[in-house]
C-alpha cells in the first residue's frame, strides 16, 4: 500500500492516522543517524528531522520524515570510526570561517588571538551526529552557530571574557545533536548562537570587523 505522497507503507495504515508507537519513532530516527553517517543529511536537518519524529503524533507524520532517503540503509553501512586527530581554525589578527557545506570527521580546535574564528555548523554534515571543539580565545572571538533543537554543553574557564550559549534547545529528555564546547577564554568571547539567535551574533561580528578595519587605517 502506498500513502498520499507514493511511499511504501509497511504498516498495512494507508490513511496515516494510526498512531506512533516509541519504536516506530526510534526506526525513524536510526534511519536519520546512518543517512547522516552516509552525508545525505546536514547537522540541521538532522537535527529538524529528529525532533519532527519524536513529536510525530501518527505514523503518517512519520511518513515524510524519511520520504526522500533509501528506503533501507546498504548493508555495509557502519557507524564511522571515531578519530582522535583534530581539524584546526586558526586566527591570527584577522578572521578565520568554516561555513555552508562542509564535513565534520574530527574533532575542532578553534584557535582566536586578536582575531574572530567562525564555525558555522547548521550546513555541515557531522557523520557521527555529535560535535567535539576545543576554542581558545585571547583577546579575540570564537563564534559557534548550530541548529536550535541542538543539545550544548559549553564549559571552561573565561577571565576577563565571557562565554555563553544561546540556543532554543530539544525538550527535556528527548534525544537530538549534541555540540561539546570546551573553551579557555582570556579579554575575550566565546559564544554559540543557535538559529533564533544567529542574527545577534552576525550582527556582533560586523561591529567587530568595522571596528578593526577602523583600526588598520588608522595604523596606516
Amino acid at each position: 500500500m502506498t500513502d498520499e505522497a507514493g511511499q511504501h507503507d509497511p504498516s498495512g495504515d494507508p490513511s496515516g492516522k494510526v498512531r506512533a508507537s516509541d519504536a516506530e519513532r526510534e526506526a525513524v530516527v536510526e534511519r536519520l543517524r546512518v543517512a547522516t553517517a552516509e552525508g545525505r543529511l546536514t547537522l540541521g536537518e538532522l537535527t529538524e528531522r529528529t525532533e519532527a519524529a519524536y513529536t510525530a503524533t501518527t505514523r503518517g507524520e512519520l511518513v515524510p520524515i524519511t520520504a526522500d532517503l533509501p528506503a533501507s540503509p546498504p548493508a555495509a553501512a557502519v557507524r564511522p570510526v571515531e578519530r582522535t586527530d583534530r581539524e584546526w581554525v586558526v586566527a591570527v589578527m584577522g578572521d578565520s570561517r568554516r561555513q555552508g557545506r562542509w564535513r565534520v570527521e574530527r574533532p575542532l580546535s578553534a584557535v582566536a588571538f586578536m582575531g574572530d574564528v567562525i564555525l558555522d555548523l547548521r550546513g555541515a554534515e557531522v557523520p557521527r551526529g555529535d560535535v567535539d571543539i576545543t576554542a581558545i580565545a585571547v583577546m579575540g572571538d570564537v563564534k559557534v552557530f548550530v541548529p536550535d533543537g541542538v543539545d550544548v554543553e559549553l564549559s571552561g574557564i573565561a577571565v576577563m571574557g565571557d562565554k555563553r550559549v544561546m540556543v532554543r534547545e530539544a525538550p527535556a529528555g528527548q534525544p537530538s545533536p549534541r555540540v561539546v564546547v570546551r573553551a579557555t577564554v582570556v579579554m575575550g568571547d566565546v559564544k554559540v548562537f543557535g538559529d533564533s539567535y544567529a542574527d545577534q551574533g552576525r550582527g556582533r561580528l560586523r561591529a567587530w570587523l568595522s571596528r578593526d578595519d577602523r583600526d588598520r587605517r588608522a595604523i596606516e
